[in-house]
């Protein structure tokens, strides 16, 4: 038993939902289909959801939110006419787009989350009767029917562990049932979305309250590679990980997959498979707990910008009982969240995203360090980057890091800092930000051997 999700750009137009419908179709086992809102036909184009938030601010605004409106009744009409539809399934849509703006703006802390949801909320809708007109008994289900009940945290809902029951009740319907993604409902009834992406999180609870065999993940590329195609000219793709070595890649960078969809999947121990909408013949890559058979010890190298490092240093520190934690504290009563810290005998850095930042922050930061840390230096640097190199594998291979520091002092990248976590799945480097391609370069090189017309 299976539970697909499609990504928006599966959906976008009548012709891929062409291709959807082939995919649904080739295998019975193909039971649960979680969507997205359509995504972009071309690059010119508008994404669904875009079309919502605009629709939003017009709304709250106070102006007349007509044209809004109508655009996004269009673009499912278009789909409509396209495959060939019943009247009515547009005059639903329609009709749940416009009311909408008969929902009360004064204290409904739900309301964005309301106008997000109503993409998927009316593209499930579409589907199920596209699946029912070409032959697949399908039923659309509303997240409140199905079970799915989040924390009432708009923007960042979380699944409440007692709606795991009830999902399990979808095993007794013989249709295929289709549900919108990104968003569940809170207990007193509201609808409450996951944070942006989070179609795959709705997906990934799904396939665990089904208890399903599979969850196929459909998007745009043919699984996940070994680095970002972007820096690396046709790099390899990587058949097969562990949900831990997906999570650090997801971490650093590698976006196919909404990092907190891992989550429910890992927990209900299902295989996750990455696949191609437009090639869904292609094995993609699976997600699994334990490694099914050898593999080589790094499995994929990822890069992401715009963190900062604090940098400390104060004689005798490691002997100081208690500094690690007014370090810490200092930045928990600014409300900011740290991502690393490597530290020396006397010297503590704390790495962490740049956006938790302000001038005005970072001003009290040094102050307070100064003052209540009583350090003897403090500065923040800025413009860096982090790269990781993954694989479980490496915990029992000899030289990974040194083949690793090797390539990157051959380029002449200077490593700035660089951390292990005690699981060995995977080592951090931090190099400035303007070294960041140049460093995945050298890194795929020397792991991978040498791919032509790097861009």
């Amino acid at each position: 038993m299976k539970v697909v999700k499609f990504g928006g750009s599966s959906l976008a137009s009548a012709s891929q939902l062409e291709k959807v419908l082939h995919i649904v179709k080739s295998d019975a086992e193909r039971r649960f289909v979680v969507v997205s809102a359509p995504g972009k036909r071309d690059d010119q184009d508008t994404k669904v959801t875009d079309a919502l938030i605009k629709y939003y601010r017009q709304y709250i605004a106070g102006n007349d939110v007509s044209k809004e409106q109508n655009w996004i009744i269009n673009r499912y009409a278009d789909m409509v006419a396209e495959l060939g539809l019943k009247s009515t399934i547009i005059e639903k849509i329609s009709k749940s787009i416009i009311s909408l703006a008969t929902l009360p703006i004064e204290n409904n802390e739900f309301l964005y989350d309301a106008f997000l949801a109503a993409g998927e909320n009316n593209n499930a809708k579409l589907i199920a009767a596209y699946f029912n007109h070409n032959g697949i008994p399908a039923r659309y289900v509303h997240p409140r029917e199905a079970g799915l009940v989040v924390s009432s945290e708009p923007g960042n809902a979380r699944i409440l562990p007692s709606s795991y029951d009830k999902l399990e009740e979808l095993n007794h319907s013989d249709e295929v049932l289709v549900i919108p993604g990104f968003f569940g409902v809170t207990q007193y009834g509201q609808i409450c979305t996951f944070s942006r992406g989070g179609s795959d999180i709705t997906g990934a609870i799904i396939a665990a309250g089904v208890k399903a065999d599979v969850y196929e993940n459909f998007t745009d590329v043919d699984g996940i590679f070994a680095a970002h195609p972007g820096i690396i000219h046709k790099p390899r793709s990587i058949a097969e990980l562990t949900y831990r070595e997906m999570r650090e890649l997801a971490y650093a960078g590698f976006t196919v997959l909404h990092d907190e969809a891992l989550l429910p999947a890992y927990r209900g121990k299902i295989p996750l498979v990455i696949k191609n909408t437009n090639n869904p013949e292609h094995p993609g890559t699976r997600i699994v707990h334990k490694h099914s058979e050898d593999h080589p010890p790094v499995v994929g190298i990822a890069g992401d910008s715009g963190f900062v490092s604090i940098n400390m240093s104060k004689y005798l520190m490691n002997r100081e009982v208690g500094f690690g934690r007014k370090a810490l504290q200092i930045l928990e009563d600014l409300n900011i969240g740290w991502e690393h810290m490597p530290t020396g005998i006397d010297d503590l850095s704390i790495i962490l995203r740049e956006r938790e930042l302000t001038p005005i922050k970072e001003e009290e930061i040094l102050r307070q360090l100064v003052q209540k840390a009583e350090v003897d230096f403090a500065e923040i640097e800025h413009d860096l980057s982090i790269i990781m190199i993954v694989g479980e594998k490496m915990k029992s291979h000899i030289g990974v890091t040194a083949t690793a520091t090797k390539a990157l002092s051959d380029n002449k990248i200077n490593i700035q800092m660089m951390s292990q976590g005690s699981s060995e799945v995977s080592i951090m480097f931090v190099v400035n930000k303007n070294q960041e391609k140049a460093a995945i370069r050298a890194l795929y090189k020397a792991f991978f051997g040498s791919s032509e017309n790097d861009e």
